[in-house]
């Protein structure tokens, strides 16, 4: 409805942009030579006239929106009755309004359809034979009728044979879009859940008493698995970005802390392509998105590893103007200025002859750049070959900090999750197990079920999954499970689904969620902080 009543108004616009400029066009033609004022007065007249029930026209567009198939006839014979009076009376100088009759019918076909351009046609038609009749300099040229008749019949024939085409293609497009859209999405569940219960397991493994080589596969199990969950997320951002429903959810928020979870939550991805991650502490709190930052730093980290291993990492905050900026240097080979132009577009890698291991496939920087877009961030990058790489994430609003509460737990403090009493809802066994093993390693107290139905629990903390089968989701099983023990015990969503499609739902609960795949260091993160609620709706 609102594509149609922007069209309709968008040539009521230009109704009173083409009735100036034909008015322009009359009263000029009064004083050519040989011609008089008046008698181009009724026209100059009429046009006024025409001009004043236009502008009345778009006020009644605008007041009353909407599809009127009898609104939009009307205008067209208010167009042509305009057109056909100038031409009658104008003769052959007012031939150029000819173009006006072809605007009209063009204008009316390719904003409504092909059906109003039939009926535009037919009154275009009829208006040329009209002003034949009326016209003795038409009468006298044999071939004008027939040329403009002609004229008039197969612009209009040629135009809806390309909105047909231009119909059913965009009828195949979106076709195609949605099929993409829900292989994507079903492809998307169907993966995330094999590539978190491999992240678990693994979790677990290293975990164990091992020894070295049984460490070093451990870690490059990790390594693989991190690059395929790393190219995974990158694809999942990709179509998120494209399908143009992701929007900033603004939070402050101290950025010290952010930084330094990421770096931790890399600390094994340094390790292993050796590089030693530094970061300079500051005391700034920012207005942003949280996760799209998180985003956006962690692929820059991520191409850091690649490109500069075994060199060390500087990151920081810094003031810009009235703003911050979150630098990241590295001391990598570089970039040559003839490639820095199109690095942020996306699949586009400088490749060298030893990157043939180098994993990815070059969209980590392009979801940076459309990720600072959405947030209203400059994202720039400056190298030098054989001196490093700078990326820079300007613009960053700053905010008041918020004094935070100490905890009084000390094990909270240190991270502890010993005899935390966790209620975990998981449908897929391989998932189940793998997070069972991790949780009970960590100190936890793990009540496994594969199903909602007759659950019963004492739990300090739920961790569900979203989909628990076609009778029950994850909210649901919290919510049973909360009126059972009559408050709001602390629950977490792990989901392969959109989160932002059960945003609403879950921050209306007071649910935390995350995404699979969870890393560990996540999974422990999000433990810890309703643990942390937990004992302070205690206290």
């Amino acid at each position: 409805m609102k594509f149609e009543k922007n069209n309709e108004l968008d040539q009521a616009n230009l109704r009173i942009i083409v009735s100036t400029c034909a008015i322009s066009y009359v009263a000029l033609l009064g004083f050519l030579p040989g011609r008089e004022v008046a008698t181009y007065l009724p026209v100059l007249i009429y046009y006024m006239a025409f001009t004043v029930v236009s502008i009345g026209v778009r006020q009644a567009i605008v007041r009353w929106p909407g599809h009127y198939p009898w609104r939009r006839v009307l205008g067209m014979v208010h167009d042509y009755s305009a057109t056909c009076l100038g031409l009658v009376i104008g003769g052959e100088a007012a031939l150029p309004l000819y173009a006006v009759m072809v605007w009209i019918n063009l204008g009316n076909g390719m904003r409504f359809g092909s059906r109003y351009l039939a009926v535009a046609t037919v009154l275009a038609l009829a208006a040329l034979v009209a002003v034949w009749w009326l016209t003795p300099y038409w009468q006298q040229q044999p071939f004008l009728l027939p040329m403009l008749l002609t004229t008039s019949t197969l612009i209009p024939f040629y135009a809806h044979l390309l909105l047909e085409r231009t119909r059913k293609a965009t009828a195949l497009a979106e076709a195609a879009t949605r099929e993409k859209s829900r292989f994507l999405a079903q492809a998307s569940h169907d993966l995330r859940q094999p590539i978190h219960s491999i992240g678990l397991f693994t979790a677990c493994l290293r975990e164990s008493r091992l020894g070295d080589e049984q460490r070093r596969l451990v870690d490059s199990i990790d390594r693989s698995l991190l690059n395929v969950s790393q190219l995974f997320r990158s694809i999942l951002d990709l179509y998120t970005l494209d399908n143009g429903r992701l929007q900033p959810k603004w939070e402050r928020f101290a950025v010290d802390d952010l930084l330094r979870e990421l770096l931790r939550q890399n600390s094994e991805a340094a390790r292993w392509a050796g590089v030693e991650m530094r970061l300079v502490p500051s005391r700034h709190w920012i207005r942003a998105d949280p996760g799209m930052l998180t985003t956006m730093v962690q692929n820059v980290l991520s191409n850091c590893f690649k490109y500069a291993a075994g060199r060390p990492l500087l990151i920081g905050v810094r003031p810009r103007g009235e703003g911050l900026a979150i630098v990241v240097c590295d001391q990598g080979r570089g970039i040559a200025q003839e490639h820095q132009a199109r690095i942020f577009e996306e699949f586009y890698r400088v490749r060298e002859v030893r990157d043939k291991d180098v994993e990815g496939v070059g969209l980590g920087l392009s979801i940076v750049k459309r990720l600072g877009d959405l947030m209203g961030l400059d994202v720039s990058l400056h190298s030098r070959p054989g001196h490093g790489t700078t990326v820079t994430l300007q613009g960053l609003a700053k905010a008041a900090p918020q004094v935070s509460r100490a905890n009084a737990d000390p094990a909270v403090q240190v991270g502890m999750l010993d005899g935390l009493r966790v209620c975990l809802v998981e449908d897929d066994h391989n998932v189940l197990q793998a997070t069972c093993a991790l949780l009970q390693r960590w100190g936890c107290e793990v009540q496994a079920e594969t199903s909602p139905e007759g659950l019963v629990s004492d739990c300090d903390v739920i961790v569900a999954d979203y989909d628990l089968g076609p009778q029950a989701t994850g909210i649901d099983c919290i919510d049973r499970l909360r009126a059972q023990r009559g408050y709001a015990v602390p629950a977490l969503i792990m989901t392969g689904h959109e989160i932002d499609r059960l945003q609403g739902a879950l921050q209306a609960r007071g649910i935390a969620v995350l995404a699979k795949p969870v890393r560990p260091a996540e999974l422990r993160l999000a433990l810890r902080a309703l643990r942390d609620s937990l004992l302070a709706s205690t206290h």
